[in-house]
C-alpha cells in the first residue's frame, strides 16, 4: 500500500497534478457572498483576482482562475452577483448584471475583499483579470487607485462616469477587445485610449480585426447563434491575449 501511494504520488508529480491546484470556497466577510480560491506552489508569485462575465461566476470563470493556478499564480474568482446567482439566458444575466452595477459600493466592496485574501496568499503583487462585464469591473478598480500592479480587460466595456484621474491609476492596463465587436464600438475605444492617455496609464491596446464578442470563450459562438447574439469565439485572440497577460504577470 505504502508502495502504491507513493508511486501515485509521482504520478501526480510527473503529470503536473497537484492537490494544491484544488478550488477552496471562501465566504467573503459581511455576508458579500464567496468566491473560489485557487492557490499556486509558489508563495511569493503574483496572485490574480478573476471577475467573471456577465453569466456570473460560471465553470468559465473557474476555470480562467484554475488555468492561471497551474501557470503559478494563485488566483481567486469572485463572485461579484454575490450568492451564486448565474445565468444562461440574456435576459437573466442582463438582469444580474444590473443589480450589481446599481451598487458599485457592494462591488468595490468584493473586490476589495477578494484581494485581501490573495494578500494572506502571496507575498507577490496583486493582479486582476475580468471578461465581458468583468473586464469593466477590473478597470473601475484601477481607476480607483488600488494597490493593483496589473489589469487585464477582455472583451470588457471601456465606457464610465469616473474617468481616471491623472496620476490615480497605479496599476499597468491590458485591453484585449474585438474590432467587430458592436458592445464595445471604435469610438468607446477611442475615448478609452483618450482617458488613459490624459491619465499618464501605461495601456497596452490589443484590438483584433474581425473578431467579435466574447472571444475568449469557447461557448461563445453557440451561445450567440442561440440568442441572435454578437458572441463568436476566436482561438487566435484568445491565445494572443492570453499570452500578452502571462507576459504581464512575468514582468
Amino acid at each position: 500500500m505504502r508502495l502504491f501511494s507513493l508511486l501515485f504520488a509521482a504520478i501526480l508529480a510527473l503529470s503536473g497534478v497537484s492537490q494544491s491546484l484544488a478550488a477552496e470556497k471562501v465566504q467573503l466577510p459581511d455576508d458579500l457572498g464567496t468566491a473560489m480560491l485557487y492557490k499556486a506552489k509558489r508563495s511569493d508569485a503574483p496572485a490574480v483576482v478573476v471577475v467573471h462575465e456577465w453569466w456570473g461566476l460560471n465553470d468559465y470563470a473557474r476555470k480562467r482562475a484554475k488555468m492561471l493556478a497551474e501557470a503559478g499564480y494563485t488566483a481567486i474568482a469572485v463572485d461579484m452577483y454575490g450568492h451564486g446567482k448565474t445565468a444562461s439566458h440574456p435576459k437573466d444575466a442582463t438582469a444580474f448584471m444590473n443589480a450589481a452595477l446599481a451598487e458599485p459600493e457592494k462591488m468595490n466592496a468584493r473586490f476589495d475583499a477578494a484581494m485581501a485574501i490573495l494578500k494572506r496568499q502571496t507575498k507577490g503583487d496583486i493582479y486582476a483579470i475580468g471578461y465581458c462585464f468583468g473586464g469593466a469591473v477590473v478597470l473601475n478598480q484601477a481607476r480607483r487607485g488600488l494597490d493593483l500592479a496589473g489589469v487585464a480587460s477582455f472583451h470588457g466595456s471601456l465606457g464610465t462616469e469616473t474617468p481616471a484621474q491623472t496620476g490615480a491609476v497605479k496599476a499597468k492596463v491590458l485591453v484585449a477587445t474585438g474590432g467587430a465587436d458592436p458592445m464595445v464600438p471604435a469610438e468607446q475605444v477611442g475615448a478609452f485610449v483618450e482617458e488613459m492617455s490624459s491619465a499618464g496609464v501605461d495601456l497596452q491596446l490589443m484590438s483584433f480585426p474581425g473578431v467579435q464578442h466574447s472571444f475568449t470563450n469557447p461557448g461563445a459562438t453557440a451561445v450567440g447563434k442561440k440568442y441572435g447574439l454578437p458572441l463568436s469565439y476566436d482561438a487566435k485572440a484568445d491565445s494572443q491575449s492570453w499570452a500578452a497577460l502571462m507576459r504581464m504577470l512575468e514582468d
